[in-house]
């Protein structure tokens, strides 16, 4: 009887281990500790300390951002703040891929550079490694807690660093350049990367009161946030305020606009709302949503005019982001100006396999394979056999006709291009590639290893994405391995941990790629003959 008692005790105590690890410690001196601009208190949640909502500056319509107000007391920060606004608010969904992504769209407000921290202790002293994010959604919209895989703190406590992510300005509020309508706009142009800025300043003047080290900051991306990290490294205002970098999906092909083109969008905005050049601070006041439709009318003008003048537009045509306007980006973010200010920044730099390319062909689901074999030959038409050879020599382990065309070639091949580029600067820091492969089962694994898949992986929390990843003991395996490497690169540069294969930097020559999935497993680049033949459609 005593030894059965004495099991039920042990069963009970497992299986409320759990419970009693996620308890939620509130009050008013609990999490209390300073900043420059005021006292924030959070909560304790499984020994993390968490803050939300936090100001890191404040801003003006189309004028660069500046340090908050001081406040008086103790200012509660237990919530996510206010996120940008979107061009189009979200009045419906599409149910299946809206169960796979299980975005929270939060409340939107003009008033939204705020932040999130997430740390192991504020009360010992110790100086950890920071992970600074930076979501994408490309730069219109997005926002730190828009996916359930962004939340930091399992980051943070397996790791004992320091995580941080941001909201700020995005789209035509980020972006629309009215430098030529005095110096109160001069800088806004870039005002969506300006509060990028502003909130990496506020970690180095508050970060310590957090336990973090100001002098090991790492900022990462995915998306457009990953395009975020490769402007910061080319925006001389940023140099010294991170240390090291990681582009997940996010490296841009192709250049950034230019002064003449960004100015040419807000001479054409202003005329759709019919005001005069002296009116342009009437801008500040109109609705949001007359501005996002007239600013949106006038870069579809533009383009066209640009098209008939035969000027080049990158990608599927113009949309917000940063410019080289001369002042706060005076290079185009590929340049070798730009490569030189961030030699000294090592780079983790990859893709997921299939990116956009399952959303892309849908259509293809369940379809036979003679129809998908049409379609490659109507695509490629003579180099058709020679498209099918490559992505057999790169994926051999692939043996579905419809793998054939979900395989991503829109994203990796701008990885692959800074990659070489930035590791072949003489005297540079290091970089480390990879190739995230693994395959979400959802939904009969139509998903693959779609945009945004590797995300639970990189933090974490395969549990809260688990409408994406479908939880499962080997996601859990997966995302132990990744998140680590994650960890140790913030804090040595180097991603190599014990649970991976030897992971050597990366360079033109031996293009090693750490390939992530149930395996992982170090390979040369394969897909260059594919590449190849897809840049020449």
């Amino acid at each position: 009887m005593k030894k059965r008692t004495f099991f039920l005790n042990i069963l009970l105590l497992v299986a409320v281990m759990p419970l009693v690890a996620q308890e939620v410690k509130t009050g008013a001196a609990i999490a209390v500790t300073n900043t420059a601009n005021g006292q924030v208190r959070g909560y304790i949640e499984n020994d993390i300390f968490t803050y939300k909502g936090i100001p890191y500056a404040k801003a003006d319509r189309f004028e660069a951002p500046e340090k908050p107000e001081a406040w008086q007391g103790v200012r509660s920060s237990t919530m996510y703040g206010p996120v940008a606004p979107l061009l189009t608010p979200t009045t419906s969904i599409t149910d299946e891929p809206e169960f796979v992504f299980d975005h929270d769209w939060g409340f939107t407000n003009e008033d939204c550079l705020n932040l999130n921290v997430w740390t192991p202790s504020i009360e010992d002293g110790k100086k950890r490694p920071v992970l600074f994010w930076i979501h994408g959604g490309g730069f219109t919209s997005g926002s730190s807690h828009e996916l359930p895989s962004y939340d930091g703190a399992n980051l943070s406590k397996n790791g004992d660093v320091v995580v941080v992510s941001i909201n700020h300005r995005l789209n035509v509020l980020g972006f629309l350049d009215l430098s030529a309508y005095g110096e109160k706009y001069k800088h806004s142009a870039n005002s969506s990367i300006l509060d990028m800025v502003m909130a990496l300043e506020w970690v180095r003047d508050n970060i310590a009161n957090f336990g973090g080290d100001p002098n090991n900051v790492t900022i990462f991306g995915q998306s457009g946030g990953g395009a975020k990290v490769n402007t910061l490294m080319a925006m001389p205002k940023a140099k010294g305020l991170f240390h090291k970098a990681i582009n997940q999906s996010g490296a841009m092909r192709g250049g950034i606009l230019t002064k003449e083109d960004t100015q040419a969008i807000a001479t054409e905005t202003l005329s759709i709302l019919g005001l005069k050049p002296s009116q342009v601070d009437s801008l500040q006041h109109i609705p949001y949503a007359d501005l996002a439709k007239a600013s949106s009318t006038a870069m579809k003008n533009v383009e066209e005019k640009m098209r008939a003048a035969g000027k080049p537009i990158m990608g599927f045509g113009l949309g917000w982001g940063p410019s080289q306007d001369g002042t706060d980006l005076p290079y185009q973010t590929s340049s070798k100006e730009a490569l030189a200010l961030s030699k000294d920044v090592p780079l983790l730099i990859g893709t997921v396999k299939n990116e956009f390319a399952p959303f892309a062909n849908m259509r293809f689901v369940g379809a036979e394979d003679q129809t998908i074999m049409t379609h490659i030959k109507e695509t490629y038409k003579e180099k058709a056999d020679a498209y099918i050879a490559a992505v057999k020599s790169a994926y051999p382990e692939d043996t579905a006709i419809k793998d054939l065309i979900d395989v991503d070639t829109r994203f990796r091949p701008g990885a692959v291009v800074q990659a070489n580029a930035k590791s072949a600067l003489e005297g540079g820091a290091p970089v480390y590639m990879y190739l995230f492969t693994w395959q979400s089962p959802v939904f009969d694994g139509k998903y693959k290893s779609l945009h945004c898949m590797e995300l639970p992986f990189v933090f974490d929390n395969i549990n809260l994405a688990n409408q994406m990843t479908g939880g499962g003991e080997k996601a859990h395996v997966l995302a132990k391995k990744m998140s680590r490497a994650w960890i140790n690169f913030a804090k040595t540069g180097n991603p190599n941990h014990a649970g991976i294969p030897e992971w050597p930097q990366y360079n033109t020559q031996n293009t090693a790629t750490m390939h992530f999935d149930h395996e992982c497993v170090v390979k040369p680049q394969l897909d260059k003959a594919l590449f190849e033949i897809v840049a020449g459609q």
